[in-house]
Formats: C-alpha cells, structure tokens, sequence
C-alpha cells in the first residue's frame, strides 16, 4: 500500500504585541470563534497542562467541516502542536504547529506551520486542501495580530450577557420551535425572511432579515450547530456593521415543572464603524448598548414566543 505524499505549508505574520500575549491567545481556544474568522464553535473534550482534545467546527472553502484534534500546548517555548484524529475529506491526514517568537520587547512573529495528506492522494484533493489552508491560515493571523495589537481595548469592545425566560411547558416543544427556524417567519413579528438548509444533520446554514424596533431591517448570515435536544449554537457569518462578530446559544434546561430557556449572546463591537453608523460623537458604550437592546429585543421576542407556543401545546 502506497504512503500517502505529504505536504506542508507555512504562514506567518509579524505583531505588535509583545509574545507572550500572543500566545496566550493561540492556546485560549474557546475565543476562536469570536476572533477567527471561519471558526464557527470550539469545545474542549479533554483538558490538562499539556495537552487537550478539541472539537472543531469551521469554514473551509465555503463548506462547514468539523474535525477532533489533540493539542500539546507548550507556554515555556511558547508552541502549540496539533493532530487531527479523523480528518473529514479530501483531508486524508492533518497536523501542524503554532509557534510564537519574540522579536522585541512589543512585537512578535507569529508562525503556523500544517503538513497534511490528501485522500488518494488527489490533485483535486490537494489543491482544495491548499486553498483552504491559504485562506483560514490568513484569517486567522490577521484575528490574531488584530486581537493583539488591540488587547487593551478588548474588554470594552467584548460582552457577553442572557436572556431566560420561564416555560410552563415540556421542553421537547420548546427545543423544537427553535430548531424550526425555517418557519420563524410566520411566528416572529421580527423575522421577514428567512432561508434555510440543513444539508448534514444537526448542521444548519441560514440567511435571515430581522426587523429592529426603530424599523430597520438587517440581514445576517449564520451557521447553526445542533446539539441533542437542548442546545444549539451559532456564529453569524454576515454580522451588522456595528459588530465584528457575534456567537450565540440557546439553551433547554429543566427547572420547576417546566423548562428555562436561554438565550447567550456574545458580542464583539467593530469600533470603526461606530459614528459610522451611530453618527459623529457615538462612543464604544453607546454602540454596547445600542447592539445590547436590539439583540436583547428579538431573542427576548423569540423566547416569548417560544413560551406561549409550547405552554398552548401542554395546555
């Protein structure tokens, strides 16, 4: 049997950060969805000093792909290697490095290396695998070196907060209201549009347009991962101008007869675009709050909604 030909790549970027702080955002996984680009969810399955097992969800080449890789963060050289453990095709086999050199006391080079396998060991493999490197190797420097050079903002710029509401109800109902969201339209005031495909189970990509109090309508883009029958996450892919990015979760938990149901919204503002948008003198806060309210509205409306729908059914 033949062995597969390998192939490697490297990226690299220089920031104005100092490497430690790099660092620290490479080995943080659990924010990659809010500052890289194709990363759609993360979550840790296994977790110690030095090493970890993570399941990825993300973007390649426009298709959602989710992959297990084991990690073996080292803070003292300041690298973190990486292995698939079942790669999704044309991947045949995929791994690689993290590195983090520093250059100066304020600035540092940040370095990913991949090598990788195609099935069969096809050009067409290969090249697909390529183009995907090129592009989520790209983006997710650029978030690195973006997040880093504007570390001190970052606190200001990020929030996260929920919205609950009670439900009398059974919660299969409930899970089964947000999970069909194809048919928001004709059940939410707010939502005048909205597409929808499910082309692998639990995985849903979906362009909606909702209307916000003061009549705007904006359209967003979002990929939506199902989990069971009480969790579903998401990341906008097409987000308003005011936020450079926006991840989510609803979530069914037993409580008191019935179910609470939460609404998690995580929000990073895109300070460029705030007098832009809000008009000259708009500050960081007032775009926290404008984005707080309008968010805050429609998954508060949808809960609501959500409440009275499965409350009638065991009514």
């Amino acid at each position: 049997m033949s062995v597969p030909t390998q192939h490697r790549t490297l990226h690299r970027t220089h920031v104005q950060a100092p490497a430690e702080l790099v660092y620290e955002i490479v080995a943080d996984v659990t924010r990659w969805p809010q500052f890289f680009t194709p990363n759609l969810h993360v979550e840790y399955l296994e977790k110690s000093d030095t090493t970890e097992r993570i399941h990825i969800w993300a973007l390649a080449n426009g298709e959602v792909k989710n992959w297990i890789s084991r990690r073996d963060p080292d803070p003292w050289r300041m690298t973190v290697g990486f292995r698939q453990e079942v790669s999704q095709p044309p991947v045949a086999t995929m791994g690689g490095k993290w590195t983090v050199t520093p250059v100066s006391a304020t600035g540092s080079l940040l370095e990913l290396y991949h090598d990788f396998a195609a099935v069969d060991d096809d050009p067409a493999g290969v090249e697909w695998i390529n183009a995907a490197l090129d592009r989520n190797s790209e983006a997710e420097l650029a978030g690195i070196r973006a997040v880093a050079e504007r570390a001190g903002q970052l606190d200001d710029l990020m929030f996260t907060f929920d919205d609950t509401v009670h439900v009398a109800g059974a919660g299969a109902d409930v899970f089964s209201f947000l999970y069909r969201a194809d048919l928001w339209p004709d059940r939410l005031p707010h939502v005048t549009r909205l597409d929808l495909t499910e082309d692998a189970p639990g995985v849903q990509v979906m362009a909606m347009d909702t209307k916000t109090a003061d009549g705007s309508v904006h359209t967003t883009e979002s990929v939506r991962i199902v989990f069971g029958r009480d969790r579903i996450v998401y990341k906008q892919t097409v987000v308003p101008a005011l936020m450079s990015a926006h991840t989510g979760c609803w979530s069914v938990v037993p409580a008191g007869g019935g179910v609470d149901v939460t609404s998690r919204h995580t929000v990073v503002i895109a300070p460029e675009a705030v007098e832009r948008v809000l008009g000259a003198g708009a500050t960081v806060a007032d775009a926290r709050e404008f984005v707080h309210k309008a968010l805050s509205t429609n998954s508060t409306t949808t809960l609501r909604h959500a409440q009275e729908y499965a409350q009638a059914r065991r009514g």
